[in-house]
């Protein structure tokens, strides 16, 4: 690092107890760079408009920040992460958008996909085989359009869009509201290893910083901010992924969302937004055409249920096409096809295993 280089300026600031990003960029809306913050009397500190005396007192303490700015700047390198102030020609342009945005990132892997054209996709955690597949479908697609996928690295919805982009060739950045240093969730290490692989992750927090709650919708701002529009595939009424959709209105970028089924809780918040104007996806192709994009390779697959069964026996594709997305009984099932009970339920493995129906508890099953 160059004595020219105002990371460490930017990193000390960030560890003034009590300032917080409002009291930081009202300062440096005053002072303009963190270096005048430092070297300002108290007198004109305490004179800019909207700073509270509370958040002034660590700055007022005589403490060096520096000193402990440079500790946490060695352990980030020795971590083998890379310290992007806002300052640096690395930092997000379209991060810089946000009201708040982070005094300063860290990241593993590439840090210039941070800058790369890219759609957020987000949704529940405890989402429905049909929100997984067209989660990981939409993602896999997009990067055919040149269009990296951000999201959250949580389970269920963010992880089948981080794997979706890798299986597609494409760029994928993870936001963490953890440190670098913290995998979370633990079932996602090697899928972690493999965006810092190939992709990027990036968090506003020092290593060591757990996965509190709270953190987490400051989190989904930075998912919002590093994205052109921002995709719901599932997610409740009140969510996360809601405040994510709202934070993305706010910074003027777009809003997507993927229709469910009708009485699925799960869908609520996406039904909502359609209702309130989100665009309606059903494809890659929907978002890219959004964009102007196209293609670079044909044949782009439409959300999971509507890919070709040729493959499948004629029995299992008899079978298939009197399932409909609500539930059935097997009985049903039986009394409908005509075929012995035992060949029905040897059928439904098979189309279980195809990932095109979905069994439920009571002995019932629908198609996805």
């Amino acid at each position: 690092m160059s004595v020219n280089d105002p990371t460490l300026d930017w990193l000390s600031l960030s560890l003034v107890p009590g300032l917080g990003l409002g009291g930081a960029w009202r300062l440096l809306a005053r002072f303009n760079e963190p270096s005048a913050v430092f070297s300002s009397p108290p007198r004109l500190l305490q004179e800019v408009e909207g700073i509270k005396q509370s958040q002034l007192k660590g700055l007022l303490s005589g403490k060096n920040y520096h000193v402990e700015g440079r500790k946490e700047l060695k352990r980030l390198q020795d971590f083998g992460a890379h310290i992007i102030c806002y300052q640096s020609p690395l930092y997000p342009p379209l991060l810089k958008q946000l009201v708040d945005p982070p005094l300063v990132l860290f990241v593993l892997g590439d840090p210039a996909k941070l800058s790369q054209a890219a759609v957020a996709i987000v949704g529940s955690r405890a989402a429905t085989a049909y929100g997984r597949r067209t989660a990981f479908h939409l993602a896999e697609n997009l990067a055919s359009y040149a269009l990296s996928v951000v999201s959250g690295l949580a389970l269920g919805i963010d992880t089948e869009a981080h794997r979706g982009a890798l299986q597609g060739k494409g760029d994928t950045v993870a936001v963490l509201g953890c440190g670098l240093d913290i995998v979370y969730p633990r079932q996602n290490r090697q899928l972690f290893a493999e965006i810092v692989k190939r992709g990027a992750v990036v968090s506003e927090y020092l290593l060591g910083t757990r996965p509190e709650g709270f953190r987490f919708p400051a989190r989904n701002r930075i998912i919002a901010g590093l994205s052109a529009g921002v995709v719901v595939v599932e997610a409740a009424r009140k969510s996360g992924s809601l405040i994510t959709a709202q934070i993305a209105l706010d910074i003027g970028r777009d809003v997507f969302a993927v229709p469910g089924q009708v009485d699925s809780f799960k869908s609520e918040g996406a039904h909502w937004l359609l209702q309130q104007g989100a665009k309606l996806v059903m494809s890659a192709a929907d978002i890219g055409e959004e964009y102007g994009l196209s293609p670079m390779v044909k044949n782009i697959m439409n959300i999971p249920g509507q890919e070709s069964n040729v493959d499948l026996e004629p029995d299992a594709l008899a079978l298939l096409q009197i399932i409909e997305p609500y539930a059935q009984t097997k009985e049903d099932l039986i009394l409908q096809s005509g075929m012995f009970p035992a060949r029905v339920s040897e059928l439904l493995l098979l189309l279980e295993l195809e990932g095109v129906i979905e069994m439920l508890p009571g002995d019932q099953v629908r198609k996805i």
